[in-house]
């Protein structure tokens, strides 16, 4: 028996675009056709976003992997990234229920959103400039459509730069440093940290206590107190 989904409250920010034959990046649309012939069963499209619009924090990535958000069709779902990602929301009271790596598993997130900058699966996880510029204005959208948003949390330095650039902002008047508390236009909140991925923290560049230390100053400065 499948989990129930999670709540979307009226008025949700809309998945819609990117559609799954998005073109604008003609090197990650040949790299997501390879995939769909070499694993048929997998996702293989653009990646939504997860959780609702109504969030008050958004928690931004770089670009789905390939064996986990790629496939599961879920942010951060499905790699080592998800496993210290969601354990450390559920800490911090922003997802419940299970965590098992795959989409249908009934997790929520609560007060939270996630995307990426770059919403298709890069080669080698690394998208080109031309790639995050493309997709940046789904971004764009995105947060500007977040009536309730208060804070981000942008994990690594694309995250962050692209961020800064959808709101139309200097980059060097807001360098990207771990743990570094951005209070951007309006009361808008822009933490930093370093990406969550296995190979900063198995070379111990990112610990767990680094990244809950970020959501525990998330949630002091930014937090709603309804």
């Amino acid at each position: 028996m499948r989990p129930a989904p999670c709540p979307s409250p009226a008025g949700d920010v809309s998945d819609a675009p990117p559609g799954r034959e998005c073109a604008r990046c003609p090197r990650l649309g040949a790299f997501r056709g390879d995939n769909r012939v070499r694993f048929p069963a997998w996702h293989n499209a653009p990646v939504p976003s997860f959780g609702s619009g109504e969030a008050w924090l958004l928690v931004v990535g770089l670009a789905p992997g390939l064996r986990g958000a790629n496939r599961t069709g879920r942010p951060f779902t499905g790699d080592f990234a998800g496993d210290l990602l969601y354990a450390t929301l559920k800490a911090f009271g922003l997802a419940r229920g299970d965590y098992r790596a795959e989409a249908e598993d009934g997790l929520c997130l609560h007060g939270c959103r996630i995307t990426n900058a770059v919403r298709c699966v890069p080669p080698e996880n690394k998208p080109r400039p031309e790639e995050i510029r493309a997709c940046r204005p789904f971004l764009q959208t995105e947060i500007s459509a977040m009536s309730r948003l208060r804070a981000m949390v942008a994990l690594g330095r694309v995250a962050h730069e692209t961020i800064l650039t959808a709101r139309e902002m200097k980059k060097s008047a807001w360098p990207f440093r771990h743990g570094a508390m951005h209070r951007l236009e309006e009361g808008l909140w822009l933490a930093d940290s370093y990406h969550c991925s296995r190979y900063n923290t198995q070379t111990g560049r990112l610990t767990e206590a680094m990244f809950a230390d970020v959501f525990r100053r998330i949630m002091t400065f930014a937090a709603p107190s309804d």
